[in-house]
């Protein structure tokens, strides 16, 4: 089910299709093209049976056949419900991710939905127009939608016979009620099975019975070949698992009727040795019994922000659990959930940020790139999302990112088994997600030492002579501020030099320590480890599409960056004669010596080719590779660094950039020369006023009072449309 252009009734002609066939006793599945979660969820509820979503972007072009064989498996009939017009595309590229493209790769035929209150014999050179602009779509048929009369209907008719196009139903005006509940309510309604939501289907799908052509419909339906191919099943994409007879509870917030977050998720869980169980945000006051880790997907809309609020219950328990370090995936609105406030309202304060609702939209895909290791991904890992929110989290990101795409700053949070980002991701690009969510829900909270009970976000380096142990249950209320041993390593305030590509620098992850009084102390060296969410051993990658090491790899750096020292009082250093007298330097200036060892040269990173079995699930991006003419003190002119617009052409969604191809590289805009205000992004040691639970210091336009563009990048990537 297509059309020209978005509102001209797909989505309720849809609903009311399959809602008609369900009647009919015949069993059925419904589709989304695109990453919609509420037409997806209504499909599902007209169907009676989970809606799903097919959108080449978020999973691979090579995964839409198989993805739709799972869902459709026992149905006689399927209807796949497009995103805005047929040649339409969210990207800019219809060829690859446009409904079109989605119905030539399923051989599918079209039925094009048109509304024609304003329209006579010109409908026929439309039509023709869609049927002739690419051979590979099949258009079968049309629906007229708002005919004003009996004899427009005829005359529509007369022109459709002209060209020899089948019509397959005409609704007048008034016919098709306008029942569905409001966008703004998201699929909320489906979750809760709501009285409104279960009427409007059951409306629609009496009107579309009476006034489409349901044989011919079916008859069109039957036609289409057999598709090609394997069926994608859960189990096989997570691969053989370790034989553990323990299934962990994880918690997948949701409804009765419907997850906030794609279907596959859960079966990818279940896959995975889990067991999942649903909890609502909006409505239980406590998680499940037993629950050992929480999901909470991007399909909950911002404007239940107060109802987040006012469960206050259930807000302290989530918090004490994050706390605790079991492992939490928060997307879209749970990231603002986690913080302390939202418009002013009380929310989990999980996360040492506030959010504030904005007066744009930023919607669209981004290709990301994990900056360090978390409870998601390993270091390196690329995967494309789905982002589209108001709420501006302020820091935008913490000192421990979430995600980095080029074009933009870094993402989220990641602190202990924390990660929490507003990009949405459809696990089955990359189902290796689940075997480490449900690895680390066995393994249980992080122990001392590791960087599950500190920052797990990025493998740190621990000194053995100097790590100090705390008791169980002693972690702190918030995210903690671990400092190493010794003085800080001085950057020089000259030009900027060459930084070795060495292991980094070991820390602690204990309480810190008190500042030695010699100030020629360095820091304790020592080999890098990266440790498990309990302690003890490196973790190995997990999945069986080969993940990238957990590790920081040669040439990248410190996989996150370096907590920064307090100024140590420097006792009086008595000055040969002849010597330059001491200059006071002032404060919040950086102080004078050699730069950190491990530490990154502040130059974009490349990666380089992809491997032979890459493709949108996670991938590892190589070393670095620099530009020409942007090494290391080189100003790299109009990138999109903090504070600097970005053009036109370089935002992730952007239609017809250069820079948002499937083969979207990571790379990282960070070649500008560094100052105060510079974030602390991968590799990078943060300002010394910036303590290292906070993100980059947030710009004049993206304070809690004063949400703006947060991306410093034009907001509206992409029509917002169904």
């Amino acid at each position: 089910m297509s059309a020209p252009a978005s509102g001209h009734g797909k989505t309720a002609i849809a609903v009311g299709l399959l809602a008609a066939i369900a009647a009919r006793g015949i069993p059925a599945a419904g589709f989304k093209v695109g990453p919609d979660h509420t037409d997806a969820a209504y499909l599902g509820l007209a169907a009676g049976r989970p809606g799903r979503n097919l959108d080449p972007r978020l999973v691979g072009a090579q995964r839409v056949g198989p993805l739709f064989a799972h869902g459709a498996a026992g149905t006689q009939l399927a209807v796949v419900e497009g995103a805005m017009g047929l040649f339409d595309s969210l990207t800019g590229q219809p060829e690859v991710d446009g409904t079109a493209a989605v119905a030539a790769a399923l051989r599918a035929p079209v039925v094009l939905v048109i509304d024609v209150a304003a329209m006579g014999h010109s409908l026929a050179a439309l039509v023709h127009g869609f049927r002739m602009f690419d051979e590979m779509v099949h258009l079968g048929g049309v629906i007229l939608n708002k005919v004003a009369s009996a004899r427009h209907e005829q005359m529509l008719r007369s022109a459709m016979d002209d060209i020899g196009m089948p019509v397959l139903g005409a609704l007048h005006r008034g016919e098709l009620p306008n029942v569905l509940p409001a966008r703004a309510h998201g699929l909320v309604p489906v979750a809760h099975r709501t009285v409104e939501a279960g009427r409007a289907v059951r409306r629609l799908g009496e009107a579309v019975a009476t006034m489409l052509d349901m044989d011919r419909l079916m008859a069109l339906a039957g036609s289409a070949p057999a598709l090609p191919g394997p069926i994608w099943t859960p189990s096989e994409a997570v691969g053989a698992l370790d034989g553990s007879d323990q299934r962990p509870i994880i918690a997948l917030a949701g409804g009765q009727g419907a997850p906030y977050t794609y279907v596959e998720t859960a079966e990818l869980l279940a896959a995975a040795g889990a067991d999942v169980a649903v909890v609502d945000p909006l409505r239980d006051e406590s998680l499940p019994p037993g629950t050992r880790g929480l999901i909470v997907g991007a399909g909950l809309p911002e404007g239940y922000a107060e109802e987040l609020s006012a469960n206050h219950r259930l807000s302290a328990a989530v918090a004490q659990f994050a706390r605790d370090g079991w492992p939490v995936v928060a997307e879209g609105i749970a990231f603002p959930w986690l913080t302390r406030e939202l418009d002013g309202r009380p929310m989990c304060g999980v996360l040492d940020a506030t959010a504030a609702t904005g007066e744009q939209t930023v919607a669209g895909y981004r290709e990301a790139t994990a900056p360090g290791t978390s409870v998601l991904a390993p270091a390196g890992a690329r995967i494309t999302g789905y982002k589209q929110h108001r709420a501006i989290v302020a820091p935008r990101a913490g000192s421990a990112p979430a995600w980095t795409w080029s074009g933009g700053n870094p993402e989220g949070f990641v602190w202990r088994q924390v990660h929490a980002s507003q990009l949405g991701l459809h696990w089955a690009a990359a189902p290796e997600i689940a075997r480490r969510v449900v690895a680390a829900a066995l393994a249980g909270p992080g122990q001392p030492g590791g960087p599950a009970g500190s920052a797990p976000s990025a493998p740190q380096a621990m000194s053995s002579s100097s790590s100090q142990s705390m008791p169980a249950g002693s972690a702190p209320s918030g995210p903690p501020q671990s400092m190493p041993s010794g003085p800080p390593q001085s950057v020089p305030s000259g030009p900027s030099q060459p930084m070795p590509s060495g292991p980094p620098q070991p820390m602690p992850s204990g309480p810190p320590q008190p500042m030695p009084s010699n100030p020629a102390q360095s820091m304790p060296q020592g080999p890098s480890h990266a440790m498990p969410p309990g302690g003890g051993q490196p973790l190995q990658p997990v999945g069986s599409q080969g993940m990238p090491p957990m590790g920081p790899q040669p040439g990248n750096g410190p996989a996150g960056p370096v907590p920064p020292m307090p100024p140590v009082p420097m006792p009086p250093v008595p000055m040969p004669p002849g010597s330059m007298p001491p200059v006071s330097m002032p404060p919040g200036s950086m102080p004078q010596g050699p730069m950190m060892p491990g530490s990154m040269p502040p130059g974009p990173m490349m990666p380089g080719p992809l491997p032979a079995s890459a493709g949108p699930a996670m991938q590892h991006s190589p070393g670095p590779v620099m530009h020409p003419g942007s090494g290391p003190g080189m100003a790299v002119p109009q990138t999109s660094g903090p504070g600097m617009g970005v053009p036109q052409t370089s935002g992730p969604g952007m239609p017809g950039s250069h820079m948002h191809g499937p083969h979207m590289t990571g790379q990282q805009m960070t070649g500008q020369q560094m100052t105060g205000q510079q974030m602390a992004g991968p590799g990078m040691a943060p300002p010394l006023n910036q303590g290292p639970h906070q993100g980059p210091h947030p710009t004049p336009n993206q304070g809690p009072g004063a949400p703006s563009n947060p991306e410093n990048r034009p907001t509206a990537d992409i029509p917002i449309h169904s």
